[in-house]
């Protein structure tokens, strides 16, 4: 049978956890989240292996269940639709704090049993050698190779797996303590060792580029400090539910008994890139070789994350695929995707309400994830999580990297993609007009006094393509030659860095080529922006006619421009100030001899239900056969498709299946073809065309 479980997780009794992670929490949210095999967590801790005694009755060899007067109360609060079977595994992690080689090594590993009996003696033997009783997870000053060893004593069908291992601070390969390979952690035990956990700021593509991995298997866990953590990562098996067969299936590297695994994108993990939280500084490996892996702003050294480390390790090219491994699939967590939807937290009500809609309708989220279809998702009637999930199996979303124990922020929508998916009126771009000059007895704009930057949010180093998200600003400079300003106006304006807090000065005054300012609404962004303008004509001398400042509305471009000339010496060219869509449709106007006209959405939708008609003639299909993609209803549903694929950059004579679920995918083609077909004839393009 297949199925999934999540090998890692803790107790409440461990540091930093929540109070509600027990037994029965585990229980309700595994059947939520679609998992079948649960770990215990920290079986070590006295009071914790005392639970899961008087809790836990063994069901199948060595797996465990929640004994069935508790399990019975427990699912009355559980959706029918998520509603199956849950099983434990014994499964502790242990911090393993040692001197090896003449360095101090800090590395986590897991520990599993078949029985409790193993767990009891084993405990018995770490608690002769350091506290067990102080934390959930024991900190012990034992050298992993000694645990292994004690481990294979006490039950030899145990296994042990080395826990995320690439994170910096604690962890098998750690930039921070770790090896270089297994066998420098394990020596000759090393052979005993035949799965590593990757954790969450890895995948497998990752992984593959050391060989060093070829031996072992790759498990993915959530290692879950609170229940609703539970299946972030997760691992897939194809075999009896018992413990021997799982172990057997990792044992021997079987793809068709252990399928690979589900992982969180690995930018999102908090280790992913290099940086240091407290200096808001965040970089990938290039940016930091080139700075000797010293913060440009405190100046020392930088918390190196994971893809620093796999590419120092790394004998493989990136894209290397080896044969015969199991493979994988990257998700996003539902609560994460339902946050970016709504613009809400992830722990906020409304998620949680819509959280909880679409688990009724449409079963556990791992489950609505990986396998629903984009017709099963619309029908529960989540806005926008049928394209959200879409986009997510298709890798067609933005995230800006974790660093430094922060999490990496998703972006699935641009602000104009979510209003047209939401059907909100589409908006014609244009560059704003000229310019009418002031009368002389007009005052010049003063300072203008707004609200504080997010702190620390001046981020130097390289800057992602596309990392441009609703409420930012990007600013383009071309570096020409020195402009001379033959102005009587002095250097610096006055009230030009008045009213600005240090984050925004340091913005104004930065000389990186890349700046990425980060903050709400009302916070002062164009201000500084308009500042930093101003800086580079007084200050540095660059042209105007160099600058190309670019928005998200026409409303903030023309008050942008305003705001700019304002600063500027008097009577110089005005700094160019449009939208993102106004400025490239103007490109494409001057430089492509471009007059295709653009659509608004009452001629998109009639050329749509055009498209739809020639398509049930062409292929002779009974419109009731389309059932709910006929009327208002189906054309919009056709226009949110194909605006999906051509986001995709996929034609009408694609693969279209990833994108339309079960709706046929050549009726869908078949709309498509007769639509463009429509566009080309009358010269007009719409918003993805342009």
């Amino acid at each position: 049978m297949t199925f999934i479980a999540d090998l890692h997780i803790h107790s409440k009794y461990s540091r930093a956890t929540a109070k509600n992670l027990d037994l029965e929490n585990l229980y309700h949210t595994a059947q939520i989240k679609g998992l079948s095999v649960v770990g215990t967590g920290d079986f070590t801790f006295p009071a914790w292996i005392n639970e899961i005694e008087s809790k836990l009755e063994e069901t199948e060899p060595g797996l465990f269940s929640l004994k069935r007067e508790i399990a019975d109360k427990i699912d009355q609060t559980v959706p029918e639709s998520c509603r199956n079977p849950v099983r434990f595994i014994l499964q502790t992690e242990i911090s393993n704090i040692y001197k090896k080689d003449g360095r101090v090594r800090k590395n986590h590993n897991l520990v599993y049993f078949p029985d409790l009996l193993a767990v009891k003696k084993f405990n018995a033997r770490l608690d002769a050698l350091g506290n067990i009783k102080s934390d959930g997870r024991p900190i012990l000053g034992l050298d992993a190779k000694a645990l292994l060893e004690i481990m294979l004593e006490t039950q030899e069908k145990g296994f042990f797996v080395p826990a995320h291992i690439w994170t910096p601070w604690f962890s098998m390969f750690g930039s921070k303590s770790g090896f270089d390979t297994i066998e420098e952690c394990f020596g000759d035990l090393k052979d005993h060792i035949f799965a590593v956990e990757t954790g969450l700021s890895s995948d497998p593509p990752m992984n593959w580029r050391v060989s060093d991995l070829d031996h072992v298997s790759l498990i993915s866990n959530s290692d879950a400090h609170s229940p609703g953590y539970l299946g972030r990562n997760a691992s897939v098996f194809n075999t009896n539910l018992d413990y021997f067969s799982m172990r057997k299936a990792l044992e021997n590297r079987d793809s068709t008994a252990f399928n690979g695994t589900l992982d969180m994108f690995p930018h999102q993990g908090k280790y992913h890139y290099d940086g240091h939280r407290k200096c808001s500084v965040s970089l990938n490996p290039v940016a930091t070789a080139e700075l000797g892996g010293i913060c440009p702003e405190c100046k020392k050294p930088l918390t190196l994350g994971v893809l620093y480390r796999v590419q120092e390790l790394a004998d493989r090219s990136e894209g290397f695929v080896p044969k015969d491994r199991p493979g994988y699939k990257s998700i996003v967590p539902l609560a994460d995707i339902l946050s970016e939807i709504f613009e809400v937290g992830p722990k906020t009500k409304k998620v949680a309400g819509y959280y909880q809609r679409a688990v009724e309708s449409l079963g556990p989220e791992l489950g609505i994830l990986i396998d629903r279809s984009f017709d099963e998702i619309k029908a529960a009637g989540v806005p926008l999580l049928a394209e959200a999930i879409m986009k997510m199996r298709t890798g067609d979303i933005h995230i800006d990297p974790g660093f430094d124990g922060e999490f990496g922020k998703v972006n699935i929508f641009g602000r104009r993609e979510k209003e047209l998916l939401r059907g909100e009126k589409n908006l014609f771009f244009s560059l704003p007009g000229p310019k009418v000059p002031k009368k002389k007895s007009s005052p010049s704009p003063g300072p203008v006094k707004l609200g504080l930057l997010k702190s620390g949010s001046v981020k130097s180093g390289s800057v992602k393509s596309g990392s441009v998200k609703p409420g930012l600003e990007k600013l383009i400079v071309k570096k020409k030659k020195p402009f001379s300003s033959k102005s009587n106006r002095p250097a610096r304006e006055p009230g030009l860095l008045e009213g600005l807090n240090p984050s925004q000065k340091q913005a104004v005054e930065s000389c990186n080529p890349a700046i990425l300012i980060q903050a709400g609404p009302g916070t002062g962004k164009t201000r500084t922006l308009t500042a930093k303008i101003a800086y580079l004509v007084s200050e540095k001398k660059t042209d105007p006619n160099s600058i190309l400042a670019l928005t998200f509305t026409n409303k903030a471009a023309r008050h942008l421009a305003r705001r700019v000339d304002g600063f500027l010496p008097k009577g110089k060219t005005q700094v160019l100030a449009a939208t993102f869509h106004g400025f490239c449709l103007k490109f494409l106007k001057e430089n492509l001899e471009f007059n295709a006209g653009l659509m608004d959405d009452s001629l998109r939708l009639e050329m749509i239900k055009n498209g739809l008609e020639s398509a049930v003639q062409a292929l002779t299909i009974d419109k009731k056969t389309l059932g709910g993609f006929s009327g208002k209803k189906g054309v919009g549903q056709f226009d949110r498709i194909i605006s999906l694929c051509k986001q995709q950059l996929l034609g009408p004579s694609h693969d279209l299946s990833p994108i339309t679920g079960e709706t046929d995918a050549l009726v869908v083609s078949q709309v498509y073809t007769a639509y463009q077909q429509q566009c080309q004839k009358m010269n007009l393009v719409d918003f993805e065309d342009l």
